[in-house]
């Protein structure tokens, strides 16, 4: 069975509980944390398409959430592709930054210095965006599966 229509359904749904009456904010990091992951996928291809949706997922929850508020489609693929750059690739304390000149919004991820806990390779990260100049930021750990794909500890 193909996982796209299921996916397409999914956020189809989620998105049309977004125009009920409820709480905005939590309905905000679903939507976000499905888009997301649909992103991280479509980012990540299909040498690592786990990691690309655990990635994609967090981020998502983060930006969808009251991060991303302000940030169009192209914010949150820059802002997801530079985090998962930043945890796969980036050097503890060295800023991943990522700009979307048509919005004039950009931030940075910095990752903290990885560790080992059990089996798994984690680490911290901190992710600011400039919204209207003001930054906005979360912090977070993430650690990397046995599959590739990074999850959300803490």
């Amino acid at each position: 069975m193909r996982r796209a229509p299921i996916i397409a359904i999914l956020a189809l749904s989620t998105l049309l509980a977004a125009c009920g009456p409820g709480n905005k904010q939590g309905t905000g990091t679903i939507v976000g944390a499905v888009a997301g992951g649909a992103t991280g996928a479509a980012i990540a291809g299909s040498n690592n398409r786990a990691g690309g949706i655990a990635i994609g997922a967090v981020v998502g929850g983060l930006i969808g959430n009251q991060i991303g508020q302000s940030l169009d489609e192209e914010d949150r693929r820059m802002a997801l592709a530079a985090e998962y750059q930043a945890l796969e690739y980036g050097q503890a304390g060295a800023p991943t930054p990522w700009d979307n000149p048509q919005t004039q919004h950009h931030g940075q991820i910095v990752p903290g210095k990885p560790y080992q806990q059990g089996s798994q390779y984690c680490r911290p990260y901190t992710h600011t965006i400039y919204v209207g100049g003001q930054p906005q930021t979360a912090r977070g750990t993430a650690c990397r599966q046995s599959d590739g794909s990074w999850q959300t500890v803490g």
